[in-house]
């Protein structure tokens, strides 16, 4: 799924929403704030990465679709839960995973009060609307028996898609859709509708919003089991000395500090459409020539905050192989945003005096990655 259409297709959504479902700001932002006073509200709602949410009036159109185990399944079947409805593309690699990681962070930090809450998906990707496609993507986020990713005919799809104002189209092979997020009470009814950004150091405070708002739905307004600020996360910038946790072990992986470098972003998520395994391989040929040919060294980095978790990720590279290169672990985020990341894989070539240099979405030949680096010192 690409971005470059992603903003016209939100303010469509939104505008959609609030003409035809009775869309209308919130107004009131210490739903999803730190339960403090109005400065903690002021700076979640000066977040740019941040979707405080617009409440949305009427009942949730009901449908019936197939889930990822081939069961059929309505969204009226979960009456007496609050239901967290989004709408992700089964072979989406940029914003898809942020809305999943999102919605599982939400229920978990609800607790005990988590099983009042059913998490579902619906495919957003008409072209790949298999209940193998929607496996698949359930496995590779390691949400199996987590949720409920639904899917069915193409028409059935586009159906939903209007009734929820999901838009949709594609664009050079790429699936465009809104990254829209619906909380529904136990009732029935649409109650707030949030659209993720595509900031990776946003994902658990997003998911603190939609709990927050879960809760004020349950009996009893259950307690989050954890909180964080609500404000702006400022960004690892290429130059800002970072040090980050190895994902093989080992020293931690120093990054920044004005040095020419070639960074590599990925998820072991990626394995499930792509050739995760042999593409990490192969880049140790490019550490090889880099070091003889006197191009920027190479450093991997493991975008975790869209993991199921780090533990997940060093098992699948101590399966991977031998790499030369070091690999390092991006828990929170920040450094995915401060490099400008939009999807998954990214490269990035970061100049000496810490200005990225070139970037590319998606994996490269290792001849063509050397040519770049050799034309942008």
């Amino acid at each position: 799924m690409g971005v470059r259409t992603r903003k016209g297709l939100v303010a469509a959504a939104m505008a959609a929403a609030a003409l035809l479902a009775g869309c209308s700001s919130s107004g009131s932002p210490a739903s999803g704030a730190q339960g403090g006073g109005g400065s903690s509200n002021i700076a979640a709602e000066q977040n740019p990465n941040l979707d405080l949410g617009n409440s949305v009036g009427g009942p949730a159109p009901d449908f019936r679709l197939t889930n990822q185990f081939g069961q059929p399944m309505s969204l009226s079947q979960f009456r007496g839960k609050v239901t967290v409805l989004s709408f992700d593309d089964a072979k989406c690699t940029d914003v898809c995973p942020l809305t999943s990681e999102s919605q599982l962070l939400a229920k978990e930090y609800l607790g005990k009060a988590g099983e009042n809450v059913q998490l579902l998906g619906v495919d957003a990707n008409p072209t790949a609307s298999k209940v193998s496609d929607v496996m698949s993507y359930t496995r590779a986020h390691g949400m199996t028996n987590q949720w409920d990713f639904l899917t069915g005919s193409s028409a059935q799809l586009k159906k939903i898609f209007k009734a929820y104002h999901v838009a949709d189209l594609v664009q050079d092979g790429d699936i465009e859709h809104t990254p829209a997020v619906y909380v529904i009470s136990q009732q029935g009814k649409l109650e707030k509708l949030y659209v993720t950004q595509m900031a990776y150091d946003s994902v658990g405070q997003s998911a603190q919003v939609i709990a927050q708002e879960i809760s004020s739905l349950l009996p009893g307004h259950p307690k989050l089991a954890s909180r964080q600020s609500l404000a702006t996360v400022t960004p690892y910038a290429p130059g800002t000395p970072v040090s980050l946790p190895s994902a093989v072990g080992g020293p931690a992986v120093a990054l920044g500090g004005r040095k020419e470098r070639l960074v590599v972003f990925f998820a072991t998520w990626l394995d499930y459409v792509s050739d995760l395994k042999g593409e990490l391989t192969s880049l140790n040929s490019y550490a090889s020539a880099a070091s003889s040919r006197h191009l920027p060294p190479l450093t991997a980095v493991d975008e975790t905050s869209t993991e199921p978790s780090a533990s997940a990720v060093k098992s699948y590279l101590a399966k991977a192989g031998k790499l030369r290169y070091p690999v390092a672990l991006d828990p929170t985020g920040r450094l995915a945003d401060g490099y400008q990341v939009q999807d998954q894989p990214w490269l990035a070539l970061v100049s000496s005096s810490g200005k990225i240099t070139w970037s590319h979405d998606g994996w490269l030949p290792v001849s063509q990655i050397e040519k770049a680096a050799a034309a942008h010192p």
